[in-house]
């Protein structure tokens, strides 16, 4: 399950047009090496979380010492890996030297399972992490409400805005536009 709060945001390219409605993943907890390969030694039975381990780690090092050799990596349904270089403009071909080369970037190009997982993903809207903070801070200090627009660095209730900036979910009723 993916979930994700909405935002109000401007298009930067276009700073005239107003903001539109925007969703943002959340991310759950971002998994260690070592919990992805009990994950994968659990699911398969037959290697161990140690073996699994190793393996991911030694193929990392053999990718990075392909990828610097001038090599690209296919790795079937999972993906290509490649190399970009970002480098600064020198004002002729004379005097560009391998000086001028700033960054070596890595190129990910998803395989055919991870081009695109929209059949796959289901959706829950949830509260902003902001949102999600005020409540329970509120709620520990024994309070019945929030003001939103506060907690997310806007302006008070108080104030002329009335507050809320209402792009905020709940999270609790799906049939809701935001």
């Amino acid at each position: 399950m993916i979930n994700y709060s909405v935002y109000m945001m401007g298009n930067p390219i276009k700073p005239e047009e107003a903001p539109k409605a925007y969703a943002k993943n959340q991310v759950n907890e971002i998994w260690t090496l070592e919990k992805f390969a009990r994950h994968i030694a659990e699911h398969n039975g037959v290697y161990s979380r140690g073996t699994v381990k190793g393996v991911i780690s030694d193929m990392c090092e053999c990718i990075v010492e392909q990828l610097l050799n001038g090599n690209k990596i296919q790795l079937g349904e999972l993906g290509t890996f490649g190399i970009s270089i970002s480098c600064n403009g020198a004002e002729s071909l004379e005097k560009f030297t391998a000086k001028n080369i700033v960054e070596v970037n890595i190129l990910f190009t998803p395989g055919e399972d991870f081009e695109n997982l929209i059949d796959k993903a289901e959706f829950n809207q949830v509260a902003s992490r902001a949102a999600q903070s005020a409540t329970l801070k509120a709620e520990k200090a024994g309070e019945t409400t929030v003001d939103l627009a506060a907690a997310k660095g806007g302006t008070s209730s108080g104030d002329s805005t009335g507050g809320s900036t209402g792009n905020e979910s709940t999270g609790g009723d799906e049939s809701s536009p935001l």
